[in-house]
């Protein structure tokens, strides 16, 4: 599946409850938001699966600091 980053920026966003969508940007430093959580992040390992079918674990979130790393995380899987 080819993805495209905007679309994988905005689907990121979604999953912040308190977060205005228009802050989060594929240079974001996610962990620096404030709402950023392990339970947001097992949100985003959970995005990676259901939209992209691919498997990311915590550790190679972990490995990410921008939302533009998440997306080529799951680009390369």
């Amino acid at each position: 599946m080819n993805m495209e980053l905007n679309e994988f920026v905005a689907n990121f966003a979604e999953q912040f409850d308190d977060t205005d969508p228009a802050e989060i940007k594929a240079e974001t430093t996610f962990r620096e938001l404030e709402e950023w959580s392990s339970l947001v992040g097992m949100s985003v390992i959970a995005l990676a699966k259901t939209t992209y079918g691919k498997a990311i674990t915590g550790a190679e979130l972990k490995t990410c600091q921008t939302v533009e790393d998440v997306f080529n995380l799951i680009s390369n899987k």
